[in-house]
């Protein structure tokens, strides 16, 4: 029997007979009076607080998000910025275009002004890299946003960032998770009126006129923008939004570099939370592209881009040889941005002191790129802040401009120092541009893809997802790295593992010598497996979605059989994660 069945009953009861609740939250919880698998799952325990903020699916209960846990979640916040002195520099708020949202921004807003903390929100929903933009061009000392990303339309969370407009360091999370302690959720005491810390000027409201600084940012990042105008008559773009915060400035910037023949997919465009034309919203899934292929195939376009509900990852689908629409992996994605950014700004002298970053769980392809133009590469854990803060050392020195592209395997991706998160407007900008590039060479970027191909070798990627729901899903996902860690698998895919690298200990082993050195990485869980032939294969939890994920980056001269080796990868990887 789980530790926490009796007290979950006690606070359930206390949420029911509490009068912060309005009838219809009441109501709610009356509904699970005789579920108790609903009520341990909401009152359990509450949601960690940790440096990716909060996500959870929206419903009371102390373990989901609602107006009571995003109150407290705040409070935390408004406890770290007194802490640093920062109640004028205040905190940006942002969010994205799910159901509750910008009511839950605007909570955010509330509770800091009733603090004596200064509030920047925006004044409709709004993509998250403009809000690490806001926090830098504020000069905010912290800043919220609002979203689940590409989670379904049940999920909605809380994200914090820090004043360099990355997400908040393990420390001041810490600092965060401590203060939310304290507080009772369910007391709204204190909190201020919107219009009235609006008129006393403790709340902002940021509209069109910001839009304007953040739109120069991402345009300043072009590196040949005169390329679209160029072919401008030829080129056509489908766009999808996939009804999020993408759809006014993806658009707007793809205008401005000079396309004249864009087709939005209209019936996504409306931003609407329960996201009714797709399954999940998500750009790394094919289905969310079935609306805007056909209207691809009426109007002969080159591209389709899709941009996730917070407009930080983008998706593509381009035209291949035989007509047909083919995805473009996030991997193929930052290798071939990697390769024309590298590439044109050789052509225009900005090479020098010349660097980019990538997760450690990304095509080894960009290795190979980088290696061969002789620009720096940082390998870095899974998570954008860790890309912003190599940004972030660069900057101290005032090396930052060598900056060139930060990516994630996970279809995020970062070409200039303005922001700290991954940035889906300026990435289909750059998308565009580098489409346009490969348009006058009478080529398409499924051609470009198979150049890269000729020039460094065969790389494929795949990743393995290992839900595990219910109560007990946290428990089994610890059991089964421990079990990994006690009894670390010799060979994968037949391919017997030269080392074996444990970021949480820190330490990586050699399986021949049993020599052990660093990983030179932070603490985090996940495992690490390079096997004899240079390929890899990675392990760890899920920080936003209840499973397991396994990274497989492979590479081969023949493609065929890479293919193969792909396939013993994999059926190994399940069985390792099958306890």
């Amino acid at each position: 029997m789980r530790n926490t069945v009796k007290n979950y009953e006690i606070e359930y009861k206390r949420w029911l007979a509490s009068e912060s609740l309005t009838d219809c939250e009441r109501a709610e919880l009356v509904a699970i009076a005789h579920d108790e698998e609903a009520k341990e799952l909401r009152f359990g325990s509450p949601m960690s607080f940790g440096t990716a903020g909060l996500r959870s699916t929206m419903s009371m209960g102390i373990g989901c998000m609602n107006r009571f846990t995003v109150a407290s979640a705040t409070r935390g916040i408004a406890a770290l910025v007194k802490k640093e002195g920062g109640e004028k520099r205040g905190v940006a708020i942002a969010c994205d275009s799910r159901n509750n949202s910008m009511d839950f921004a605007k909570i955010c807003a509330c509770v800091l002004a009733g603090e004596g903390i200064r509030a920047f929100i925006f004044d409709d929903i709004r993509p998250t890299p403009e809000l690490s933009f806001a926090v830098r061009e504020c000069g905010a000392l912290a800043g919220i946003n609002i979203t689940a990303s590409h989670n379904p339309k049940e999920y909605n969370g809380y994200k914090a960032y820090w004043e360099d407009g990355a997400q908040l360091a393990p420390e001041h999370a810490s600092i965060v998770a401590a203060a939310m302690a304290e507080f009772d959720p369910l007391d709204l005491s204190g909190i201020a009126d919107f219009d009235e810390a609006v008129r006393s000027g403790l709340i902002t409201v940021l509209g069109a006129e910001f839009d304007e600084k953040y739109l120069a940012a991402v345009l300043g990042t072009a590196i040949n923008p005169s390329l679209v105008e160029e072919v401008a008559d030829e080129l056509k773009v489908v766009y999808t939004p996939l009804h999020g915060a993408g759809r006014v400035l993806v658009p707007e910037v793809f205008r401005r570099l000079g396309l004249k023949h864009l087709y939005l997919v209209e019936s996504q465009m409306q931003a609407d939370g329960n996201f009714p034309t797709v399954k999940k919203p998500n750009p790394e899934y094919p289905d969310v592209f079935t609306d805007g292929i056909e209207i691809a195939n009426r109007v002969g376009s080159d591209l389709i881009i899709a941009t996730d509900p917070d407009s930080d990852r983008v998706g593509v689908m381009t035209r291949t040889p035989d007509g047909s629409f083919t995805t473009i992996t996030g991997n193929q994605m930052g290798a071939l941005l990697l390769d024309y950014a590298i590439s044109e700004r050789r052509k225009a002298g900005r090479l020098e002191g010349a660097f980019c970053v990538k997760s450690i769980v990304s095509t080894d392809m960009a290795y190979k790129i980088a290696k061969d133009n002789g620009v720096v590469l940082h390998d870095v854990l899974t998570g954008f802040k860790f890309i912003g803060e190599v940004i972030k050392n660069y900057e101290r020195e005032g090396k930052e401009s060598g900056f060139i592209l930060g990516f994630e395997e996970s279809y995020g991706y970062l070409l200039g120092s303005y922001a700290r998160d991954k940035d889906a407007v300026e990435a289909s900008m750059m998308i565009l541009e580098m489409t346009a590039f490969y348009k006058k060479k009478g080529m398409t970027l499924s051609d470009a893809l198979a150049e890269l191909y000729k020039r460094y070798g065969f790389y494929k990627e795949g990743v393995i997802d290992i839900y595990m729901e219910g109560l007990d899903g946290i428990e089994r996902r610890k059991r089964i790295m421990q079990s990994l860690r006690d009894n670390a698998p010799t060979e994968i895919g037949g391919v017997k593992v030269a080392s074996v690298g444990d970021y949480k200990s820190g330490e990586v082993k050699d399986m021949t010598s049993g020599a052990v050195s660093p990983t030179g990485q932070p603490s985090s869980d996940v495992l690490y497996y390079t096997l004899e032939n240079g390929d890899k294969v990675i392990v760890r939890p899920s920080g936003t979605e209840p499973k397991i994920k396994i990274y497989i980056l492979a590479h081969d001269e023949c493609e065929c059989t890479l293919a193969k080796k792909l396939e013993a990868y994999e059926r190994d990887g399940r069985r390792m994660t099958a306890v």
